[in-house]
């Protein structure tokens, strides 16, 4: 009989609960024991709710990140928190953001915090990680407490618990060695850490421990496939059965090393690695579990249930209890519960699926392969209904979106001028300083904000009214820009929900859910909107509220926008036709935009694409084709206006040094990058890579509370000076201000003005 399961489950909670509890009590208003206590709740909650599996997941909760949980897990702590003696949970946070509690602080007479740890892209999704730091002197020192107390509450519940973990491989991947030493060479320690975790389950009443090895769907080179397969060795005397779990692609060459293993049991995504299916049935041994990942843990649409039962059925009769079935990977990347939505369009939510609906489609599957379709027939017939009902919607496809796809040619991603002419253009207009100063674009979203919008959406503030509370919340943000003495002036966005949903809530195609909210870092959650049709734009989206900005100072104001990749990649995006064509479709909708701004007399234009790095496939084979339409779209974008006009744009939180010569074919005047968590590491890429255009190394880390020193900020400029020529180098922290309170940021954007008045002094 096949077995159903589930890797993983949203951690938030369906209202954010999560979120609410870590803030109130980083600021102080409310408890250890008390967030304590809400985390046994939500997942108590979350394991009710994947009631009926036959294995249901313990571990995959976390208070701020997985991976960082792994680090406690395995003992892997900086050097920078070793003094703080106490709660452990607050060294966690210390790590994460930079200082825990305030209170947790002040009992350590600690006002200023530590150094956060790094944080990027969990291989290409929008979730950010905490990255393991490794060095040669890196020690491992187990702690199991996290996952056995966890354990505990489960079997207490009842509960058919399946310990997840991430595995010694993946997790040396994904760490960092700051001494530039082998990771590798850690591997005989980490793993006899693995060895004793494992045993320590065992001896716990463990029989499966999912042990999550994503980087198998990427290339490894002949040491890391070796790796595998001597560390996997060590684990074969152990007393607990592992399934081996990877996701997010294809296993392709690594078919071979994955089923080679000594575990009992590999999962694969079978939504972007169906092809891996059949070979695997050839490679793996005869009593070896096969788990496929049959819903797509990353998107919201329905599943074609007759569509996956027409292939399954055949291995289900061939495979009996070796079948295995669940989502792709762990649900954390949905939202919760598609029933919450009590004002989704009704035809639009018969098309969706979210975590809860998702693991009943699960059990649709297991109904059909244990007792026959007819057993399942009315869901099954629900299912056809409403993926015919998307499939004829006139709402989906336009005639005119196309033909504008059609038209498309080179020119409209040329601009007029090469980058030295048009720097000359930009400089005699702007008349900026040495070291320009700029924000990302972003001030903090007070509470008055909130709200004003929240009063505004539920009609007891009307149109007039919310107007005037955010001109006035503008013009607040020009009066401190202009106090603090910086260059470039941005409008502080307050207007904005979100930098993808306020565009997409604008543009015809895009729909939005009320409680569609999405973990993207410890609690800093999105609620992605759902592309589901061809985009366009009916009217101008940003201009009035820019221009008003730009009435109140004669400093030059950017136009922020997001540019397309990034509202595709943070949207779920519709998967009926190529994501190219949808993004290409999102490019002529800004690029209108961007025409009206420089119409209206804005002459910055800042064209934010956080998540270009993040799109990228996690296989370099593959890396140009999505290269080419990604930079494409910019181009369409930002590439319509005038030389004298400046185009920014902006990247966070990613890797950027083995793509920067396309980051560098987007052809933006000016690039602003996150550098600040990795001591400039990212300017690595220009000890051999000659940058052409102007560049704003981040210097401010925005998602921690510390407040950087100009003494600090002026060694990270110098830092970037010995790599970029001063000329071309602009001052700005790493990312927007909306989470920071004013507080925080008007010392640390003070400090940054007078860091770039000592650097032009010592110029």
């Amino acid at each position: 009989m096949t077995i159903v399961h589930n890797l993983g489950f949203p951690r938030i909670g369906a209202r954010r609960e999560l979120k609410f509890a870590l803030e109130s009590y980083w600021k102080g208003d409310s408890s250890r024991d008390a967030l304590k206590q809400l985390g046994a709740e939500l997942r108590q909650r979350h394991w009710q709710d994947q009631a009926g599996l036959d294995l249901v997941p313990v571990g995959d909760f976390a208070f701020y990140d997985q991976v960082l949980d792994m680090s406690f897990t395995l003992g892997n702590l900086p050097q920078r928190v070793s003094g703080f003696r106490g709660e452990q949970l607050d060294n966690y946070f210390r790590v994460a953001r930079g200082r825990s509690a305030h209170a947790a602080e002040a009992g350590h007479g600690c006002c200023d915090g530590v150094a956060a740890g790094e944080m990027t892209k969990w291989f290409d999704t929008n979730y950010h990680y905490i990255v393991p730091e490794l060095s040669a002197a890196s020690a491992f020192a187990l702690d199991p407490t996290r996952l056995l107390e966890q354990l505990a509450e489960a079997a207490a519940q009842g509960v058919k618990a399946k310990p997840v973990i991430i595995g010694p491989l993946t997790y040396l991947a994904l760490g960092k060695a700051k001494d530039h030493s082998d990771k590798l060479a850690l591997l005989p320690q980490l793993v006899a850490v693995y060895v004793q975790l494992l045993d320590t389950l065992a001896a716990h009443g463990v029989e499966w421990v999912q042990i999550d090895e994503p980087i198998l769907v990427t290339e490894l080179d002949a040491a890391w496939r070796q790796a595998f397969t001597l560390a996997y060795e060590r684990f074969k005397p152990c007393r607990v059965k592992l399934l081996v779990a990877s996701y997010f692609g294809s296993l392709l060459e690594n078919r071979a090393l994955a089923a080679g293993l000594p575990v009992a049991g590999l999962h694969i995504d079978a939504i972007n690695g169906a092809d891996d299916i059949a070979p695997l049935l050839a490679l793996l041994p005869a009593d070896s579990v096969l788990s496929l990942g049959v819903i797509n843990g990353r998107n919201i649409w329905k599943t074609d249930l007759a569509a996956v039962l027409d292939w399954l059925e055949p291995l289900a009769a061939r495979l009996g209890e070796r079948l295995w079935i669940a989502p792709s990977c762990s649900l954390l990347h949905v939202p919760v519960d598609l029933d919450s939505e009590l004002t989704l369009d009704a035809e639009l939510a018969s098309w969706l699926a979210f975590a809860l609906q998702k693991l009943d489609e699960l059990r649709v599957l297991a109904g059909a392969l244990r007792g026959g379709r007819a057993s399942v027939r009315d869901e099954l017939a629900a299912n056809q209904a409403a993926l015919a009902a998307r499939r004829a919607s006139p709402r989906v496809n336009k005639p005119a979106v196309r033909q504008a796809i059609a038209r498309i040619d080179a020119s409209l991603g040329q601009r007029k001028s090469p980058y030295p002419v048009r720097a000359a253009r930009q400089a005699a207009l702007l008349n900026l300083p040495l070291y320009p100063t700029t924000t990302i674009g972003s001030f903090p979203q007070t509470a008055e904000i909130r709200r004003a919008r929240s009063a505004y959406k539920v009609g007891t503030l009307d149109a007039a009214a919310y107007t005037v509370a955010m001109r006035e919340e503008i013009a607040r943000s020009v009066r401190e820009q202009e106090a603090l003495g910086l260059d470039v002036l941005v409008h502080g966005e307050a207007e904005r929900n979100d930098m993808v949903e306020y565009f997409g809530e604008q543009l015809d195609g895009y729909a939005f859910s009320q409680f569609g909210w999405v973990q993207s870092y410890g609690s800093r959650c999105v609620k992605p909107p759902i592309l589901f049709g061809d985009i366009s734009r009916p009217k101008a989206m940003t201009v009035a509220w820019i221009g008003y900005a730009q009435s109140l100072t004669s400093k030059p104001m950017k136009g922020m926008l997001t540019g397309p990749v990034t509202i595709l990649n943070w949207s779920f995006v519709r998967d009926d036709q190529p994501r190219s064509d949808s993004c290409k479709q999102l490019a002529l909708a800004i690029r209108a935009e961007v025409q009206d701004l420089e119409q209206a007399g804005v002459r910055v234009i800042q064209i934010d694409e956080a998540a270009l790095r993040e799109g990228l496939p996690l296989r370099k084979a593959e890396w140009r084709h999505y290269l080419d339409w990604a930079v494409e779209s910019f181009r369409i974008t930002a590439n319509g206006v005038d030389d004298a006009t400046q185009i920014h744009t902006h990247m966070c939180y990613s890797e950027f040094n083995d793509i920067i010569a396309s980051i560098a074919s987007m052809d933006a005047d000016v690039i602003t990058i996150e550098t600040s968590r990795s001591d400039m590491e990212l300017l690595d890429a220009f000890d051999h890579f000659n940058y052409p255009n102007q560049i704003g190394p981040g210097v401010y880390d925005i998602h921690s509370p510390n407040i950087p020193s100009e003494a600090d900020i002026v060694h990270l400029m110098q830092r970037a000076a010995e790599r970029i020529p001063a000329q071309r180098l602009w001052i700005n922290p790493d990312c927007g201000l909306k989470t920071r309170q004013w507080s925080e940021v008007l010392p640390a954007l003070r400090n940054m003005v007078a860091a770039a008045k000592t650097l032009r002094a010592r110029a």
